[in-house]
C-alpha cells in the first residue's frame, strides 16, 4: 500500500471513529477549543496594549512645570537649555495662558476650577519631547529629572518614562499569567482527547488484536488513532479561531468607542497568528493520541 493510500485510510477511519464516539470527541473538541480560545484572547490583548505601550515609549515626554509667576525670560532661557540636551528632541514652552486654553478645551465643565477668585491659575511649562529608544540618542542619566525639579524657578516634573516602565511591569506580568493559564487548560485539552483516544484503543481491541497477528505493522495499526486525535485538535483549533473573531467583532462593536476598547481592540491576530494557534491545537491532539497509543503499545507488550 502506497503511503498515499495510507494516510486516506487513516483519515477515513479516524472519521468513522469520530462519528461512532461523536460525544466524547465533542468533549475533547469543545476542551481543546477553549484552552486555544483562552490563550488567543490574552496574545490579542498583550499584543494590542503592548503595541501601544511601545507607542507610547516611543512618544515619552518629559513636562516640566514653573513655579507660578516665573517671567518669560527665564522661562525661554530654560527651554534653550533644555532643547540643548542629547536625549532631546524638540522643546516647547507653554505659558500658562495657553495651559488654561487647553484645560478649558479638554475639560470644559471645569472651568471653575482654574477662574475662581484668589486662584493662581494654571502654571507655564516646558515640554520635552525624547528622542525614541534606539533612535541614537542617549537616555537621560538616572537621576536626571529629580535634579531638574530641584532647580530654581522649577515647581515639578513630570516624567512620563515613570508610568511607562510600570505599564511595561504590568504587560509582562499578564502575558506571563495567560501564559501559564493557557498551558494548564491546554495540558486539560491533551488528557482528555488521550482519554479519548484511549477509550476508542479499548473498543477496537479485537480488531487490533487480529491485525498484529496477520502481520500489520505498528503504524499501519495506530495510524487512525493518530489521525482521530489530529482531527480533534484540528477542528478544536478551527472553532477557536472562529470564536476568537466572532467575540472580537462583538466586543468591538460594543466598546471600541471606550478607552479600554481602543486600546485591546486596535487590530486583530495576524493570519501567521491564527495559523500558529490551529497548527498548536492540531499538534496537542496529535500529542494526545501518541500519549494514548504510548500505553496502549505497553500494555500489548506487557501481555506478551
Amino acid at each position: 500500500m502506497t503511503l498515499a493510500k495510507a494516510l486516506a485510510y487513516f483519515l477515513r477511519e479516524a472519521l468513522q471513529n469520530l462519528g461512532r464516539s461523536w460525544r466524547v470527541s465533542l468533549l475533547a473538541v469543545a476542551t481543546i477549543a477553549v484552552s486555544l480560545f483562552v490563550g488567543g484572547a490574552f496574545l490579542l490583548a498583550s499584543g494590542n496594549f503592548g503595541g501601544l505601550v511601545e507607542h507610547w515609549r516611543q512618544e515619552r515626554k518629559v513636562v516640566v512645570y514653573l513655579e507660578p509667576g516665573a517671567a518669560p525670560e527665564a522661562a525661554e532661557a530654560l527651554r534653550a537649555e533644555l532643547e540643548g540636551l542629547p536625549f532631546v528632541r524638540a522643546a516647547q514652552l507653554v505659558s500658562a495662558g495657553e495651559a488654561r486654553s487647553r484645560f478649558l478645551q479638554l475639560f470644559p465643565s471645569l472651568e471653575s476650577l482654574v477662574d475662581q477668585p484668589g486662584s493662581v491659575g494654571l502654571p507655564a511649562s516646558v515640554e520635552l519631547s525624547l528622542r525614541p529608544a534606539g533612535s541614537g540618542g542617549r537616555e537621560p542619566p538616572a537621576g536626571w529629572a529629580a535634579q531638574l525639579e530641584a532647580r530654581p524657578g522649577v515647581d515639578l516634573v513630570d516624567d512620563d518614562r515613570d508610568w511607562v516602565s510600570q505599564l511595561t511591569a504590568v504587560l509582562a506580568v499578564g502575558r506571563a499569567l495567560g501564559l501559564c493559564l493557557g498551558l494548564v487548560l491546554l495540558a486539560g485539552a491533551v488528557f482528555t482527547i488521550a482519554s479519548v483516544v484511549r477509550l476508542t484503543a479499548y473498543l477496537y481491541s479485537d480488531e487490533i488484536a487480529i491485525m498484529r497477528l496477520v502481520g500489520a505493522t505498528e503504524f499501519f495499526i495506530r495510524g487512525p488513532f493518530y489521525a482521530e486525535g489530529l482531527l480533534q485538535g484540528l477542528f478544536g483549533g478551527l472553532l477557536a479561531t472562529g470564536a476568537l473573531a466572532a467575540a472580537f467583532e462583538l466586543a468591538k462593536a460594543r466598546v471600541a468607542s471606550t478607552l479600554w476598547g481602543s486600546m485591546l481592540l486596535g487590530r486583530f491576530l495576524s493570519p501567521l497568528e491564527l495559523a500558529g494557534l490551529v497548527a498548536f491545537g492540531t499538534l496537542a491532539g496529535l500529542a494526545g493520541a501518541v500519549i494514548s497509543l504510548r500505553r496502549e503499545r505497553l500494555g500489548a507488550a506487557e501481555e506478551g
